[in-house]
């Protein structure tokens, strides 16, 4: 293994190597940089020229243009990095860290998104194989996926931001609108969940009549401008995690891991009121959650190693699936709570520019407000890029779910008595997984790509906007500064992708 692993570095390096001389050479002689100044009437335009000549280093050839870039960006491999300046002078390290910063995050959501709701429709559509819901599924995901992005973003800007402002300055639930959206609800879940069909016709009473009755209280509460989860409603969703899961992955009938999942929820509650105070105006911001939700993690793991007995795996998935899942819900209600905060600075929260609300200053901000301001501001982009990767993680998640089922060591496992839970999840779902993972690696640089078109519909700063701006000022350091992170991100996941072969699948030796 170590030996395969040192050998994809190397060839990463030989490829990010050979993209840079590449695309700097395309660069370069894609066009004029001095076009601009050529045609200008200011009678300094000669002296403007010189100082771009010597400031790009225009004067000399393009391979030692090329030299001068890399002996800055080698010292990344000191944590010295440096990418040069634009033609403007200014420094591109600071400017590429938070172009990145936006676009990784904006990549990085909407790839984990997608994944986690593709593989969930298409295991439900490969179960219910030529079912209502499989071609109905079908039929929405094409259309997302054919869907041209330019105008999904005007609708989604008109619908997802104007509108929703619009109606966040009243907030309330006419019963039209009530009875309309528990209408498709009821519609929807007994097609989702299936059954004979009384079961369907009961799921959809129960669904309309707890729709109705939950869209009344929000509205009642005023929810839209006072959302809260609360202590109650993070006990109850926490408890329903741990049964839940226990029961989609082990059976309730296993103990071993029931107790260890309720004893995660019960964690999680305790945890919910020790870290209020902690957690009211994070020091370290993202890093105290990041290293709060590790935390977590090794809770879980250490408890469902000691706990699960007989059933550590089932043990070891329930408990870090529900323990991450809480630490989620607890999230959400600092969210929540600081909600009318934010809309005490900003009362129509999403807007359709920018990444983030430019008058927001970490003197008169808090922590939660900046991040909440970021996230509205993020969620019409993310849904866009996920829209149009669901597609193919559903289908090719269906696809292989039902080329596994064929297999001869399903139907043994089934001919055993092996429960239909186990079948699909332990023996299918584990090896369905397995083209799944080079999927992944070129869905994330197509994503990257992607976010060039959307960045520039929304007008973020991101690495989108560097690129075009490098392309057309025939700028080669910001269009390499795009190319060697995206790049190198992208080839990491292509990596990673190899690796998991190995850990899905002990059959293959790398």
């Amino acid at each position: 293994m170590l030996t395969y692993i040192l050998k994809r570095l190397g060839s990463t390096i030989i490829v990010l190597f050979g993209a840079s001389v590449l695309v700097f050479f395309m660069v370069v002689h894609s066009g004029d940089p001095l076009s601009d100044l050529r045609e200008s009437n200011d009678p300094d335009a000669a002296h403007q020229m010189e100082q771009r000549t010597q400031a790009m280093n225009l004067d000399q050839p393009w391979y030692i243009r090329y030299w001068w870039w890399f002996r800055g960006v080698a010292g990344c491999v000191t944590l010295s990095c440096d990418f040069g300046t634009n033609r403007d002078g200014q420094h591109l390290n600071s400017i590429l860290a938070n172009a990145a910063q936006d676009s990784l995050r904006l990549v990085f959501i909407a790839t984990i998104a997608s994944i986690v709701l593709g593989i969930l429709i298409g295991i439900i559509s490969a179960i219910r194989q030529y079912s209502l819901f499989d071609y109905t599924v079908s039929f929405i995901v094409f259309v997302f996926f054919s869907l041209p992005i330019f105008w999904a973003a005007v609708l989604g800007k008109e619908w997802l931001a104007i509108r929703y402002n619009n109606w966040m300055a009243d907030g309330s639930y006419s019963w039209g609108q009530m009875l309309g959206i528990s209408v498709v609800l009821a519609i929807a879940l007994p097609l989702i969940i299936g059954g004979e069909p009384l079961r369907r016709v009961i799921t959809a009473g129960m669904t309309f009549v707890a729709s109705v009755g939950a869209l009344w209280y929000f509205d009642a509460s005023n929810f839209a401008h006072e959302p809260r989860l609360g202590a109650v409603g993070i006990i109850v969703l926490s408890l329903g995690l741990a049964v839940g899961l226990t029961a989609l992955l082990a059976g309730l009938g296993n103990r071993r891991v029931l107790y260890t999942a309720l004893t995660v929820s019960g964690l999680g509650i305790v945890s919910y009121y020790a870290t209020w105070e902690l957690l009211a105006e994070p020091a370290g911001g993202w890093f105290l959650l990041l290293g709060l939700f590790l935390l977590t993690i090794a809770i879980c793991l250490v408890l469902a190693r000691t706990m699960g007995g007989y059933a550590k795996g089932q043990a070891t998935a329930v408990a870090v699936i529900t323990g991450m899942l809480t630490s989620g819900l607890i999230l959400l209600d600092h969210f929540m709570y600081h909600w009318p905060s934010l809309l005490s600075l900003k009362s129509r929260p999403v807007s359709t520019i920018g990444s983030h609300t430019r008058r927001f200053t970490e003197d008169d901000v808090t922590f939660w407000q900046v991040s909440l301001d970021q996230l509205t501001q993020l969620w019409i982009p993310t849904m866009l890029l996920m829209i149009v990767s669901l597609a193919t993680y559903t289908r090719y998640t269906r696809a292989s779910m039902l080329e596994v089922a064929r297999q001869d060591y399903i139907r043994t496992a089934r001919a055993k008595g092996a429960n239909e839970r186990t079948v699909v999840f332990k023996h299918a779902f584990r090896n369905a997984l397995i083209p799944l993972a080079t999927i992944v690696a070129f869905d994330f640089a197509g994503l990257i790509g992607g976010t060039v078109i959307v960045e520039s519909i929304f007008n973020w700063n991101g690495m989108g906007g560097v690129f075009i701006t490098g392309l057309r000022n025939v700028d080669p350091a910001p269009v390499m500064g795009f190319v060697m992170i995206t790049g190198f991100v992208a080839v990491i996941f292509n990596f990673i992708a190899d690796i998991m072969y190995a850990v899905l699948d002990p059959r293959i030796r790398v």
